[in-house]
């Protein structure tokens, strides 16, 4: 654990007790953001499939599918690659991410048309994934030193009690200006999100279902809606075969890597 993490888990640890008295907003929503971090930490690793469809603005669907896998990596930001099964025209494509907590995250595109990997521009992380409505800095691992926070207030969604916080980009090349997020006081997880672009408007909002709960401990969404009100298009990932803890290493993870994923 790195010493920035360390002072904000036991800064959250101090305010946890105060969280219904006199901190700030910007302590309580540190505290809130701490508090589900911790929760999600020691899965050590997963994998699991994925379904993605792309939908335009006329309701026209184009569908891939994709094995992803994920390296918990303690003190930093967690490593992970997505690799394309179909459709045919993208078969083979890898993706790989190295987050970062503090510095930018680093990016990889592996394209099998090309046979090269192609580095993502650090600076460039706005643009959209695989003609997606994900952004590349939205599939990166989102770590606690990656946002300043704010708590705004308590409200329900869909019969769901959640806390309403506001959390702003510490990264000056991010592409939002700040994220609003809606996040369950019982499970400590994102419900919904609004992304807020570069002219502080309304660009996305991700929408997350279907929670399953994993080792007793870790919640992951089934389904997960990003749509983008500006351009009308909308992009649906369904995960489904989660498996946890299978021994993942850091070779796993390698540039060299992708190209041999298959």
């Amino acid at each position: 654990m790195n010493h920035t993490k360390s002072v904000l888990l036991i800064s959250a640890l101090l305010l946890t007790p105060l969280l219904a008295f006199a901190e700030t907003d910007e302590e309580k929503g540190l505290a809130i953001a701490v508090e589900a971090d911790k929760r999600d930490t020691g899965f050590e690793d997963f994998t699991a499939n994925m379904v993605m469809e792309l939908r335009n603005k006329q309701g026209d669907v184009s569908t891939r599918t994709i094995r992803l896998k994920t390296l918990e990596v303690i003190g930093d930001g967690d490593k992970s690659m997505s690799i394309f099964n179909k459709p045919a025209d993208v078969k083979g494509t890898a993706f790989l991410t190295f987050s970062h907590a503090i510095k930018p995250d680093e990016q990889w595109l592996y394209l099998p048309a090309l046979k090269r990997v192609k580095r993502i521009n650090s600076k460039n992380k706005s643009g959209p994934f695989m003609g997606s409505e994900f952004a590349y800095e939205d599939l990166a691992s989102q770590e606690l030193e990656k946002y300043t926070y704010k708590y705004l207030r308590d409200e329900m969604l869909n019969g769901v009690d959640c806390f309403v916080m506001e959390r702003y980009p510490a990264y000056e090349h991010s592409g939002y200006t700040k994220q609003l997020a809606w996040v369950n006081k019982d499970r400590y997880v994102a419900e919904k999100i609004e992304f807020y672009d570069r002219k502080n408007d309304l660009l996305k909002t991700l929408v997350n279902s279907d929670y399953q709960q994993y080792l007793g401990q870790y919640w992951r969404a089934a389904e997960m809606t990003m749509k983008n009100h500006q351009t009308g298009k909308s992009t649906i990932l369904k995960w489904e075969d989660y498996k946890f803890k299978n021994g993942l290493k850091d070779k796993d993870f390698s540039r060299n890597s992708l190209q041999r994923a298959r």
